[in-house]
């Protein structure tokens, strides 16, 4: 078969298959529902392969997903699932789930990086070796991608968050000086916000909710955020749960920690972006200053027009 063929018939399949998966849709598991307001700890797993191809097929792809993870994966799967969690990704799945998701995500992005390379080769005609090469070269862009992906969802979060957190601290310590405890103070701020520190605070209450003290639940999202200053701020609220000490002096001190290091890093920022502009200034100006002061010097020295 040409290759044009049968990457005509490979786009044909992908798109019947893409509308089926639109109009048929899979039916939603209660399960998803049910999940975050279950005993993190439980490690029961709630997933399965169903059908038949899915028990026959199912394992191998397991296997071969956690092959693909462990190229990349130096550091075991509980760092992965942290990162995982700090990333924000696959909020509403349990630990198991989160990491067969990220595994096979890994392995689609292999899969198809390799087929394209190798696609991509044999369209232009290139002999079979520099058509593996090509393919080798998406399978290793497939499987660093996630990673890399993973790192930049992190770091985009932790910024967020770090902007978020000095309204929801204030926020907190108003609600707390007008009256409350701290989980009523909690609540209020869900119920009436939005973002990555909402999200995390609402993960606290979850928890509070199926059976953890509050403290317990306030630390447990303090060792899964990715900000400082964010853990800072659960760990205030467990220990003002915990032992009632003054929790709105101690809120607005730590905002006003947080205006500091935002200040000096957007000084830090500002600084290093004005030296970035000077570079194409000197790169442009300095060749051409060069040449107007030595077009003279060999008339000046030798004599020679």
């Amino acid at each position: 078969m040409p290759p044009l063929a049968l990457a005509a018939s490979i786009a044909s399949a992908a798109a019947i298959g893409l509308a089926m998966w639109v109009l048929y849709p899979p039916p939603t598991r209660l399960v998803r529902r049910v999940l975050p307001y279950l005993n993190p700890t439980v490690t029961t797993r709630v997933s399965g392969h169903q059908g038949f191809l899915g028990r026959v097929f199912g394992p191998m792809i397991d296997q071969a997903a956690t092959w693909v993870s462990g190229l990349v994966e130096r550091r075991g799967t509980d760092h992965t699932l942290l990162r995982l969690r700090q990333a924000g990704w696959f909020p509403r799945m349990a630990d198991d789930e989160v990491l067969v998701a990220y595994r096979h995500s890994q392995l689609r992005g292999v899969v198809v990086g390799a087929f394209a390379g190798f696609i991509l080769g044999q369209l232009l005609d290139l002999p079979l070796t520099a058509s593996i090469a090509l393919g080798v070269l998406g399978f290793v862009i497939g499987l660093t991608r996630p990673k890399a992906r993973l790192e930049r969802a992190i770091e985009d979060r932790r910024e967020r968050m770090r902007i978020e957190i000095y309204t929801v601290n204030q926020l907190l310590a108003m609600r707390v000086r007008a009256g409350g405890g701290v989980i009523g103070a909690v609540q209020s701020i869900v119920d009436r916000g939005q973002g990555a520190v909402v999200e995390d605070l609402s993960q606290a209450l979850r928890l509070h909710r199926s059976g953890w003290r509050g403290p317990e639940a306030f630390r447990r999202i303090a060792e899964i955020t990715p900000e400082p200053f964010c853990s800072r701020t659960y760990r205030l609220l467990a220990s003002a749960e915990e032992r009632g000490s003054d929790l709105a002096s101690s809120l607005l001190a730590l905002s006003e920690d947080v205006r500091e290091t935002r200040r000096e890093s957007i000084k830090r920022s500002a600084t290093k972006r004005r030296a970035a502009m000077l570079v194409p200034t000197i790169a442009v100006l300095a060749p051409v200053l060069i040449i107007f002061v030595a077009a003279p010097l060999p008339f000046l020295i030798t004599g020679w027009q």
